[in-house]
């Protein structure tokens, strides 16, 4: 079970009448036994991260884009890595630097001398998984350069526009701490970003894990165990059964109170979209899945309010002064909107 911390593209129309009857029971077996899998081969390498990973898996199960925050040395980008070893997709990583440029991320149109004639090469963001790593190293420019692929899973170059293959997944890592040489992320870019995931230390035991694990195992050749499980049939199916996940017309009520409140909050300068709506949708669908249900409850709302709103919203100058953080903010807006029952 997750703690209570904070407790693809059709969702059933809001004049449906959702809660005059259930609908047939469904068989989340499916996901449930690919979950076990995943989780099994990062288990060889991973220790502790729970939640962090519950929240991954929801988002690829989502269709949506990870932003993973935390100090260094937590294992950011093992995990991704991992991740994406787990799965038979194609993986690529980009590593963000102040001289990196668009073209080096999503390609460039050249001229071939043999034939006369321009093509495309195309970059390391047309892959499957790709991994972001520091991704506020680069200027806005290089970062306006995932605007399109992130939203539209598409890239355009000089007039031409070139599809993304199935599954397409960004996980991009920043540091929360170190901030000289880095670009702050854009509100439209931080959008994009079905959650941001903030990586905690481990736990004392699970440290005492890690070094247990690890202290004949410097290079952590451990990693080499970690076998495919996931293909990307496997993800269109457990994407399909997610969306059939139940949802209440008054959870749908409650998930719009939550979202307005941030909108006409005292406390924030920003509030949330309408796409940060459809993200708790889609988040809670797929943590209710993860758990075997076929319905959503009032906790998995609670439960990823706070990281798919977190990077949504901004604090008034007068409360960041206070020393007040989004995390605080978010949990009075739930606490002080009624639970449906």
């Amino acid at each position: 079970m997750l703690n209570e911390e904070f407790s693809n593209d059709e969702y059933q129309t809001p004049d449906t009448p959702q809660s005059e009857a259930l609908p047939p029971s469904l068989d989340l077996s499916y996901i449930r036994q690919n979950v076990d899998a995943i989780k099994a081969e990062l288990q060889k390498v991973i220790v502790g991260q729970e939640a962090t990973i519950d929240l991954l898996l929801a988002a690829i199960f989502s269709g949506g884009h990870v932003l993973l925050e935390g100090v260094p040395g937590i294992a950011k980008t093992l995990l991704a890595k991992l991740l994406a070893k787990t799965m038979q997709v194609g993986f690529s990583r980009i590593q963000f630097t102040p001289d990196l440029m668009p073209s080096d991320v999503v390609g460039t149109t050249v001229f071939n001398m043999k034939t006369s004639e321009f093509s495309f090469n195309q970059g390391p963001v047309f892959s499957n998984l790709v991994l972001i790593d520091e991704i506020n190293r680069a200027p806005a420019k290089t970062q306006a350069a995932l605007f399109e692929v992130m939203e539209e899973y598409q890239v355009t170059v000089d007039g031409a526009t070139y599809p993304m293959q199935f599954p397409f997944f960004v996980i991009a890592t920043q540091n929360p701490i170190e901030q000289e040489g880095t670009y702050k992320l854009p509100e439209a870019q931080l959008d994009r970003f079905l959650v941001k995931i903030n990586m905690e230390y481990p736990r004392l035991e699970e440290e005492k894990a890690i070094l247990y694990r690890f202290r004949s195992d410097f290079k952590i050749r451990q990693r080499e165990d970690v076998q495919p499980v996931f293909s990307a049939e496997d993800v269109r199916k457990c994407q399909n059964l997610t969306e059939q996940v139940f949802i209440q017309d008054t959870l749908l009520d409650y998930i719009a109170a939550i979202v307005h409140d941030t909108r006409n909050n005292g406390d924030l300068f920003l509030g949330a979209s309408p796409r940060a709506s459809m993200a708790i949708v889609r988040m809670s669908k797929a943590l209710a899945a993860l758990q075997g249900r076929d319905f959503v409850t009032p906790d998995d709302i609670r439960y990823v309010a706070y990281p798919v709103l977190n990077h949504r919203i901004i604090l008034t100058p007068e409360r960041e002064m206070e020393g007040s953080d989004t995390r605080s903010v978010i949990q009075s807006i739930i606490e002080k909107i009624e639970v449906p029952r």
